[in-house]
């Protein structure tokens, strides 16, 4: 029987159910349309059929009166509104049960594929469920903001999907944060997610880190924690960035590499700055936001809400207590590795 005929003879013999079982009847059918794939509209439909189908096999005795036949037509519209209602009530919670399960299943897929736990066959049969191949290159998004939802992430990854193709994306909420495998080499994905962002949250409130693209399972996991390194440094950093690329950040990596190393050179080129008057903040703050502006004196004054004299006068105080000056070329790659490190660093305390 297709789908069409069942939800048909079914709608027909819910009229007839007793009163009494009559609403976990409808409830168990909208539970059934949503198993079969039947549509909300399909089910709402079937069951308004069902009932004219009812009142057109109703006899209608010739001593009935007006009233009569109104009263019997009131009772079945009565009749057939608390139906349609626990109908409906069973389809969306049904639906709502499956959303659940399949939330859940990609949460730990998603999981296993990134922590590299899972037995590799058993992955392997999941991730073609998924549409993902594990021999290719992906990439992996994380998008960070507060107040990401379920509901937000499954609007994300049906546009994704949409836009993309079904198979090239995979988009689940993960320790609060939505995360997106993407294929490799799919061009447009950070724009698109970042897209959608606004869209859902407006503009400012969210950041999004995009991790190297890497083949294989293994790489899956180091493109995730590059993705999540790269939201890290951007809070240490103060970046705010709405899109950040981990390949633009390598260096920081590197810097931390060899704490010891980095912290020897923050104190050793900035330690003087703390004997200054107000301390290395404001010197700090200067240097930052002229590395951020080029070496621009105007932009970072203008930037600052100070004058260019007083720019320039914070600088040669600089170059007075540390002996280095950004003006000077052989200096300017030592003073700003320093200040990245003491941004890294959270120097001074």
């Amino acid at each position: 029987m297709n789908d069409a005929n069942w939800l048909a003879a079914n709608c027909q013999d819910l009229l007839y159910v007793p009163a009494t079982a009559r609403r976990q009847a409808a409830v168990n059918l909208g539970a059934r349309a949503a198993d079969e794939g039947l549509t909300l509209p399909e089910l709402v439909t079937g069951l308004l059929a069902a009932t004219t189908a009812h009142w057109s096999a109703t006899p209608v005795a010739s001593t009935d009166t007006a009233v009569a036949v109104h009263s019997r037509a009131e009772t079945l519209l009565d009749t057939a509104r608390v139906l349609l209602t626990d109908a409906v009530d069973g389809y969306t919670r049904q639906n709502r049960a499956e959303l659940d399960r399949h939330d859940n299943e990609r949460a730990a897929f998603v999981n296993d594929l990134l922590t590299g736990r899972a037995d590799p066959g058993g992955l392997a049969e999941r991730a073609h469920r998924y549409g993902i191949r594990l021999s290719a290159t992906h990439t992996v998004l994380i998008a960070r903001a507060a107040g990401l939802t379920p509901g937000i992430t499954h609007r994300i990854d049906g546009a994704l999907a949409s836009r993309f193709g079904e198979g090239n994306t995979l988009t689940t909420l993960r320790d609060g944060d939505v995360v997106c495998i993407s294929a490799g080499g799919l061009r447009g994905i950070a724009a698109e997610l970042a897209h959608l962002l606004v869209t859902e949250l407006g503009a400012g409130n969210w950041q999004i880190a995009v991790g190297r693209t890497q083949p294989g399972v293994h790489g899956l996991a180091t493109s995730l924690d590059e993705a999540r390194q790269t939201l890290d440094y951007a809070v240490r950093l103060g970046f705010t960035t709405p899109v950040l690329n981990a390949a633009d950040l390598l260096v920081f990596p590197v810097l931390l590499r060899d704490r010891d190393a980095i912290t020897d050179l923050v104190t050793t080129v900035l330690g003087p700055l703390t004997a200054a008057r107000g301390g290395a903040g404001p010197y700090l703050e200067t240097l930052t936001v002229l590395f951020d502006n080029q070496g621009n004196h105007t932009a970072t004054a203008r930037q600052m809400h100070l004058s260019v004299r007083a720019v320039t006068y914070r600088l040669d105080r600089i170059r007075d207590l540390t002996g280095y000056h950004p003006g000077e070329p052989t200096q300017r790659f030592t003073l700003q590795t320093a200040v990245l490190g003491a941004r890294l660093l959270g120097w001074p305390p």
